[in-house]
């Protein structure tokens, strides 16, 4: 064919096209669909602390950090501890193809619209707000995960545990005459009662943070999200502790922990994993079923305000029933959360037993974890294999029909959430 013809046919279909489109609309090229995405935000109880196999964290100047060793500052973004081994990454998920992990341990309701390094005691990451804006830039998000409330301008997790057990190991190896102190300062030698942990006022403004911050999360999804599908899934707290001891840590050498000084027992039950009075794990549950309430209150504030979103509470209170720690005589072995334990300098190596040590070197191996918190912060938190059980609960709340669910372990480790 000459040119000029193909030219000139060339040239009568474009203008019959241009006809045609003038006539009847052509749609656009449909874009690609963004990939499913679940993401975790809050706490300790979801970054995955005390699972081990913590991955490197991006903080608040884009810099990526990997472990910066035992003496680095606990602000470094690295001590979020985001575990491979948390919950949202193994929990079965259906259609979802992406997973992003923006808890911090140690998260409080600050930070979740404002950079943790702000207050006092945070770390040098963004506000969880602006990392969850920049995945839905590339990903559509289809489940989110919350564990918000057991850390917030009254009190956190990490310093009721301390004080508990602070407590129990000052009364083991002090007598009533004697003084103990560390860097913190004086410890009193009796156990926790409700008021030491949280007061009813406490409860009610870490409520009012909690909701606050979690409107914030709720606003910002409606906004971003790629088609404004998503579940969100509201997490509370399970207790690392029984509500009493096995039979085996309630005396050692004749002596329980009502006796003036019990250094024995003490260093039993610290090997073991539970260094606390038994007086003082009824106050801690009832601490833990508060802290279920400040989450279920949230949720259910926040389902009123946001009618057309979905919102699941998720009890996982139950969850290590028969698991926790001292529950069993081989604890900690095949207990679900990790024993507290410590170092003797920022050495790297935990003492697993306190047999046999003077009071100086419990005072300082103490100081240890005062000066350099990241040597002993994944004590009392859920291990791997608790992660593991954690993930089945959020498989099950992450496809319920029910507004709310408990997950709860039966006597032969059978999880079940309903």
């Amino acid at each position: 064919m000459p040119r000029f013809r193909r030219t000139a046919l060339a040239a009568g279909l474009t203008i019959a096209m241009a006809a045609l489109s003038t006539a009847v609309a052509l749609p656009a090229p449909a874009s690609a669909a963004l990939p499913t995405a679940a993401v975790a935000l809050g706490d300790s109880f979801i970054s995955g602390e005390g699972a081990g196999a913590y991955t490197p964290v991006v903080d608040a100047n884009g810099v990526t950090q990997g472990f910066p060793g035992w003496t680095a500052a606990n602000n470094n973004a690295f001590f979020c501890h985001r575990s491979a081994n948390a919950s949202l990454h193994k929990a079965n998920l259906p259609g979802i193809q992406n997973r992003f992990n923006l808890a911090c341990s140690g998260g409080q309701p600050h930070d979740i619209a404002n950079a943790s390094q702000a207050r006092t005691s945070g770390r040098t990451v963004a506000a969880q707000l602006d990392q969850l804006r920049a995945v839905a830039q590339t990903q559509d998000i289809d489940l989110v995960l919350i564990g918000l409330g057991s850390n917030n301008s009254s009190f956190t997790f990490g310093s009721v545990a301390e004080k508990c057990a602070n407590r129990f190991i000052a009364d083991a190896w002090t007598g009533w005459w004697e003084f103990w102190a560390y860097l913190n300062g004086p410890v009193e030698q009796k156990p926790c009662s409700d008021a030491d942990l949280a007061t009813a006022a406490q409860l009610s403004a870490a409520t009012a943070e909690t909701t606050a911050a979690v409107r914030q999360i709720l606003t910002t999804l409606d906004q971003v999200d790629a088609d404004g599908q998503h579940r969100v899934v509201f997490q509370d707290y399970t207790n690392p502790l029984p509500l009493d001891l096995n039979p085996q840590f309630h005396e050692e050498d004749s002596r329980d922990d009502t006796r003036d000084k019990f250094r024995d027992l003490g260093a039993e039950r610290y090997a073991a994993g539970c260094p606390i009075h038994r007086a003082s794990l009824a106050p801690g549950h009832r601490f833990s079923q508060a802290l279920g309430t400040i989450v279920k209150s949230t949720r259910d504030t926040l389902a009123a305000e946001f009618p057309a979103d979905d919102l699941v509470y998720l009890n996982v209170q139950q969850a290590f029933n028969g698991a926790r720690l001292c529950e069993q005589t081989s604890s900690p072995s095949g207990a679900l959360a990790t024993p507290i334990r410590l170092q003797d300098g920022a050495t790297g190596t935990f003492v697993t037993s306190l047999s046999g040590k003077d009071k100086i070197a419990i005072q300082r191996i103490a100081n240890t974890c005062v000066s350099y918190f990241q040597t002993c912060q994944e004590s009392w938190h859920p291990n791997a294999t608790g992660h593991q059980v954690l993930g089945q609960c959020l498989s099950g709340a992450a496809t319920t029909g029910a507004r709310s669910v408990a997950c709860v372990r039966s006597s032969n480790g059978t999880i079940s959430v309903s």
